[in-house]
């Protein structure tokens, strides 16, 4: 089916990364926690499970850095993952989605990165109840338990939720890299974090981007090349 012909108004597109993913306007539209998740995650893993994958944003900058990855998602929205799979056939990706709740998915799978971008916002839900109430702890806890050994977990949260994920994360991952995102105030907005199952590797703490840093949003470079370009590894 061609998208760009069979749209309706309220479903026009929008690009992410320079026009490089595609995105029916729809029930969510992922903004650019989506394109920074992605950038942050690390480079050749060949399995990925974006849980909470919504309507496929991550997972689809994911794929247009590396195209050979074999992405799985899961969400507990059927709504979700079916505008998930036209966002994936309009950008003819193809991807493995799963209907669960991560927090009571039974499974024995493991994955070579797991990521994320939780619901993290507390109050009432929005109509698409995405970002609300969740026990972060627990989230982060149910994600890494699908990492394989030495695998990875990333995950972007707001700068007042990070204690729940580090405490957790800790206790589970080494070579933890933690890296603050500001806008236009003095404090962080969000905050990437990324580690390593099994190891027992230090905390990296960076000094933070800009959340409008053109390079990822526009140009869709990656956060391991953004560091190396500004000299900071």
């Amino acid at each position: 089916m061609n998208y760009y012909i069979a749209m309706s108004q309220k479903q026009e597109i929008f690009t992410m990364m320079g026009g490089r993913v595609h995105m029916l306007r729809g029930r969510y539209n992922p903004t650019s926690d989506a394109v920074w998740l992605a950038a942050f995650a690390p480079k050749h893993k060949r399995t990925v499970l974006d849980v909470g994958i919504g309507t496929g944003g991550v997972g689809l900058c994911i794929m247009a850095n590396d195209d050979k990855i074999q992405l799985t998602g899961i969400d507990a929205s059927v709504e979700m993952l079916e505008e998930c799979a036209k966002n994936a056939d309009l950008n003819d990706r193809s991807i493995e989605l799963i209907n669960a709740d991560i927090l009571s998915w039974r499974t024995s799978r493991t994955f070579d990165l797991v990521i994320t971008n939780p619901p993290y916002f507390r109050g009432t839900p929005a109509k698409h109840n995405a970002h609300h109430n969740a026990d972060l702890k627990l989230w982060v806890r149910r994600c890494v338990a699908r990492v394989r050994p030495m695998g990875y977990f990333c995950i972007i949260v707001s700068a007042e939720r990070i204690a729940d994920v580090i405490t957790e994360m800790h206790t589970h991952c080494g070579d933890i890299t933690i890296l603050p995102l500001f806008g236009a105030k003095n404090t962080a907005e969000r905050v990437l974090l990324k580690g390593r199952l099994g190891t027992k590797g230090g905390t990296t703490l960076y000094k933070g981007l800009p959340m409008n840093y053109e390079p990822v949003l526009r140009d869709g470079l990656t956060i391991e090349d953004s560091l190396a370009t500004l000299g900071w590894i």
